[in-house]
């Protein structure tokens, strides 16, 4: 994927994301990254947000944006932040590259009154046509990576999810899907989201 693409995918996140965050919330991003999303939140939404990231250079973007940010690694947990903390949780782009999903989750709905999870599909039809087709591990336009080089220890689909979620007693609340650019979210588009969908975004709370 170029930077320009990636840029645009990820800028398509950020849109959605900051319309689904009401006004003057509570936020904590896990795997925050450089803090963009915190930063476009705090600007737009006048969102009181912290953010929790490994990459060292990317701490320092974020205090150099003026971000209040952690350093930590999310597969130790959110020992630290009391029940209910915040208003929101945001785990986008990140519940595919931990090592205990199922556990950052239930941390994510302890300490926020909601969740918001974004992650690629795996479902999608170009990533089934890939490795029905050349045998190989599929690269595509938002999997541009080879084997030995993702960052992506688990494959998990919009369907996946779903059924993840009805196993831990989560109530989805809001289903988004990014299909060819653009997000949709309509009773007819959610059948087939599991095909077509490239990226899912999903809004959650305990039941």
């Amino acid at each position: 994927m170029s930077p320009a693409q990636l840029d645009k995918y990820l800028h398509a996140d950020r849109d959605l994301i900051t319309k689904l965050v009401p006004e003057e919330a509570v936020v904590l991003d896990l795997g925050c990254g450089d803090g963009t999303l915190l930063a476009e939140l705090a600007d737009n939404k006048n969102v009181r947000g912290r953010g929790i990231d490994l990459n060292e250079n990317n701490i320092i973007r974020c205090i150099d944006r003026g971000l209040s940010v952690c350093q930590a690694n999310l597969d130790q947990g959110l020992g630290d932040y009391p029940d209910e903390s915040y208003d929101y949780v945001i785990l986008n782009q990140t519940l595919q590259v931990i090592n205990n999903p199922i556990m950052i989750v239930r941390e994510m709905l302890r300490v926020g009154k909601y969740g918001i999870v974004g992650f690629p599909n795996f479902g999608h039809w170009l990533v089934r046509a890939k490795l029905l087709l050349s045998g190989r591990m599929p690269k595509t336009s938002i999997l541009p990576f080879e084997w030995y080089d993702t960052p992506n220890i688990h494959s998990l689909s919009i369907r996946d999810f779903r059924d993840f979620c009805q196993r831990e007693h989560i109530e989805i609340v809001r289903e988004e899907y990014l299909i060819c650019c653009s997000w949709m979210s309509t009773q007819i588009v959610r059948p087939f989201a599991n095909f077509f969908a490239l990226n899912g975004m999903f809004v959650i709370k305990k039941q």
